[in-house]
């Protein structure tokens, strides 16, 4: 999905500037990296503030229209007023295309409502993590990575290390760790009865091996 986002530069700066700029509905921001001096921005708030709303804006390359210059930048931090819907500040930093980039990027979780845990044994899916960092060069950067449940059982989890990442982008980990992305478990109250039964059907429900293929007789 290719987002634009226009800006203006800001001249001044100091609190009571970006005051006065809220008031006139814009956004006080800054865009830095690269090989080029940071530069204060200003953007109009009302298109920022539903830009927000929009996953992808937050885990895509964005072009930025810079006074009529074009760019490609990542939103890096925004802040947001303490009870009021009005933006406060946006980071942005530029990108290279050659340069590979940190990100976090959403996880979407797909066939939950097949997965042998849920659909034959009762079991409530646990999302452990939502987001996962990742590094990537710009044109690699995906707006979502799934993370598929339809094998999953009761008692068992997904970790990052069986998620199926695209071309070119690797998760950032800590050394030698492979966390939980998502688990399947048995609800308070549920007898064993009932959970076994659920472990039955569920043994039930999986393909059979397949008959050995008869011995043909020898051709003379």
């Amino acid at each position: 999905m290719k987002i634009e986002i226009s800006a203006s530069k800001r001249e001044l700066q100091g609190t009571g500037a970006s005051r006065r700029l809220r008031r006139a509905g814009k956004v006080p921001g800054i865009l830095y990296g690269g090989e080029t001096a940071a530069q204060p921005i200003e953007i109009d708030h009302n298109t920022l503030f539903h830009r927000l709303k929009q996953e992808a804006f937050h885990a895509s390359i964005l072009t930025m229209d810079l006074d009529g210059q074009k760019q490609q930048v990542l939103l890096r931090d925004y802040q947001m007023h303490a009870f009021k819907p009005q933006v406060l500040h946006a980071d942005f930093q530029r990108v290279a295309a050659d340069r590979k980039i940190h990100m976090k990027v959403p996880l979407h979780f797909i066939n939950a409502d097949i997965a042998p845990g849920v659909k034959l044994q009762g079991g409530v899916v646990s999302h452990v993590m939502n987001e996962i960092n990742v590094s990537c060069l710009p044109a690699d950067l995906p707006e979502f990575i799934q993370v598929d449940l339809k094998d999953v059982s009761v008692g068992h989890s997904v970790h990052v290390s069986n998620l199926e990442l695209p071309a070119g982008v690797e998760a950032v980990l800590p050394r030698n760790e492979n966390p939980v992305v998502a688990t399947i478990t048995v609800p308070r109250g549920t007898t064993e009865a009932e959970l076994a039964a659920g472990e039955q059907a569920a043994a039930a429900a999986a393909p059979a091996a397949a008959p050995a293929a008869a011995k043909q007789p020898e051709k003379n």
